[in-house]
């Protein structure tokens, strides 16, 4: 079965995005690296056939930016001995995304239109399960439906079944007629 993850993006990088005119096209690459700043998707136990979801965190609600399906993971370094030309092309396209250390590429299909604009709901947000070999455990500094503080989604987490359905809700591809 499938796993669900979120990765924290920064307000800075949003910002780029937004600026750079990336709102409405379809995510296909991801990076990934050995440091917080770009945290790495092998070790947090992303597969082929997962689904990653990137979060921001901005006036203290958390939002829900998209949706891409895992095709595959490379290493960076060899990463163009792997791809076809159209999937190269993608990830240089997708270079705002490459920042600091970059040590992996997660590659897939187009995923959902990026939108800056699906906040979570606070209902929604207060319930927001991650898994991990330890357990559950929810959003910490989640008060009156607001987040007070980014800390605890800081990373690339698996969610719990129940939470991916909530942010599949929330990112659903309005271009699709199904």
């Amino acid at each position: 079965m499938a796993n669900a993850y979120t990765t924290l993006w920064t307000n800075n990088l949003c910002r780029e995005l937004i600026k750079g005119g990336f709102e409405g096209e379809r995510l296909t690459v991801l990076f990934g690296g050995p440091h917080q700043s770009l945290p790495s998707f092998v070790r947090a136990g992303v597969q082929p056939g997962d689904r990653v979801y990137p979060i921001r965190v901005f006036r203290k609600q958390m939002w829900v930016l998209g949706s891409m399906e895992v095709a595959r993971l490379l290493e960076y370094e060899t990463v163009g001995d792997h791809l076809d030309m159209e999937d190269y092309l993608r990830l240089i396209h997708w270079k705002p995304l490459k920042a600091g250390c970059v040590s992996e590429v997660v590659v897939g299909p187009p995923g959902t239109p990026m939108d800056f604009g699906a906040a979570v709901p606070g209902d929604v947000l207060s319930r927001l399960t991650y898994r991990s070999r330890r357990g559950e455990r929810q959003i910490k500094h989640v008060v009156d439906g607001e987040l007070r503080s980014a800390v605890s989604v800081h990373g690339i987490y698996r969610l719990a079944p129940e939470s991916a359905e909530a942010l599949d809700a929330l990112v659903v591809d309005q271009s699709d007629p199904s």
